[in-house]
Formats: structure tokens, sequence, C-alpha cells
């Protein structure tokens, strides 16, 4: 079976919501899909303060997509990985703005610069705690 798309899949602690609406804002993001946990299946088993968080959230972003959830009470999300989300960007005064907002309450770990290889690029963790790459054509 060959693979026929590839997906980033985040877990978030309680705050996807708020990451839903930044990368919205930010990113440009269009919600496809949510569903909170209150909709599905194991409703009666959530405590009520999880009832409201995201169960799944589909959003558009570019030509791709990434998901979203909040871990269920006791779920398995560290806080930390050695993943990143890496933007293609074909506007590198787009990209900065983009950068910027997604930054905001984050970290910048590497401003944007020319990168040695050829292109512009630089990374950020932003105020969820996920890492991200933005890359875009070479200066001139």
């Amino acid at each position: 079976m060959a693979i026929k798309t590839l997906t980033p899949y985040v877990g978030f602690r309680g705050t996807a919501d708020q990451a839903v609406r930044l990368y919205e804002k930010a990113l440009g993001a269009k919600v496809l899909h949510m569903m909170r946990w209150s909709e599905g299946p194991m409703a009666g088993q959530m405590p009520a303060e999880a009832r409201d968080k995201i169960m799944h959230c589909a959003l558009s972003l570019g030509g791709g997509q990434i998901m979203v959830c909040d871990e269920p009470p006791g779920g398995s999300s560290s806080g930390d990985s050695n993943i990143s989300i890496c933007l293609e960007c074909d506007d590198n005064d787009d990209m900065s703005r983009k950068f910027a907002a997604l930054a905001e309450g984050g970290q910048v770990v590497m401003a944007i610069h020319d990168a040695f290889w050829g292109a512009t690029f630089g990374m950020l963790r932003d105020a969820f705690g996920v890492k991200w790459m933005f890359v875009g054509p070479k200066r001139s």
C-alpha cells in the first residue's frame, strides 16, 4: 500500500482551542472539521472540565492539513518532542508576518535569516510549545 498523505497530529493539554485560534490568525488556517469530547462516545466518562475540549480538529493550512486535539485526562502528551512542523513559503514578507504572529507568546529559536544552503530560514516554538520551521526563497 502506498502512502497517500502525511498529516501532523498535535496533542495539547487543554489549550487546543487557543492554538486553533492562533493558527487561524497567524497562519490563515481554516477549520475543516471539529468535534468536542462531549460529542463522542466517551462523553459520559469524561470529567466535566474536559467535555468542551477538542477531541479532533482538522485544519487546512496552505496545501496541506494539520490535526489537533486536547489529550484526554491521563493522555500521553509529553509536552515536548523532537518533531517540528515545517512551512515552506513562497513570499518572504508574508512568511515574516506569519513568523512574528506565531512567535507572540512563544520563543524565537532562530530568527529568520539567509541560511547557508541558499534559502531564508527561521525557527520558533509557539506559545503552546509546538516547534515550527519556516523556509522561504533566498533573498536577493
